[in-house]
């Protein structure tokens, strides 16, 4: 009769471990056909975007007017693409509403013309419209990314202390470095994004890091 009772108890533990993997190799098939469905082709679709640039809204006046009159209908992201005088940037403006019942009073247009003219002026680099992020399959070492770091940063434009001062997540990190390239640092494509890919590791948002 024990032994009887014990075989039983020992079947009816086989059977709830049986279940048990099976119910966890159900999840994992399931987890596994949501990334193949859902996941991967979602990243497909961003892989060989261009990057774009990401233009932070100024302080001030200004900012008042742009939130006013721009962002309600459009992103500021887009003012990067460019660098104009203030007659371009007023034809171009013009041009871009003309089909709209966009009316700034000779004030606002003043504040927002100066402001474009300074930060996107004939004096700066548009930021490229064609740069696609090229996958990468090694990685900076913390000597490597600083050896390029200081070859490529330490010029008249700026100290090493504007880049290990700050935070950013990778994406914003692709948009600078793009940008600093634009402005001449010597960085090939795949060198930038091993850059990038080391600056989000290692100086990202993250307060730890």
């Amino acid at each position: 009769m024990t032994t009887t009772a014990t075989k039983l108890t020992k079947d009816m533990k086989a059977t709830k471990d049986t279940k048990i993997t099976s119910i966890v190799l159900f999840v994992i098939f399931v987890a596994f056909v949501f990334f193949v469905s859902f996941v991967a082709p979602v990243r497909a679709q961003l892989a060989g975007r261009p990057t774009r640039p990401q233009v932070q809204p100024p302080h001030g006046a200004v900012r008042q007017v742009i939130f006013k009159n721009c962002v309600s209908c459009h992103g500021i992201d887009d003012y990067a693409f460019f660098a104009l005088d203030k007659a371009g940037w007023a034809s171009l403006i013009e041009t871009r509403h003309k089909d709209m019942k966009v009316s700034l009073v000779e004030t606002d247009r003043d504040l927002l013309l100066d402001w474009l003219v300074t930060k996107f002026g004939p004096g700066t680099k548009p930021f490229p419209r064609t740069y696609v992020a090229p996958e990468i399959t090694t990685f900076f070492s913390d000597a490597e990314a600083q050896a390029v770091l200081d070859r490529s940063c330490s010029t008249a434009c700026h100290t090493l202390d504007r880049v290990n001062d700050a935070r950013f997540s990778p994406d914003r990190w692709r948009v600078v470095t793009v940008d600093m390239r634009e402005r001449g640092a010597k960085l090939a494509d795949e060198e930038l994004e091993r850059l990038v890919e080391w600056l989000g590791r290692v100086k990202g948002t993250n307060p730890n890091q």
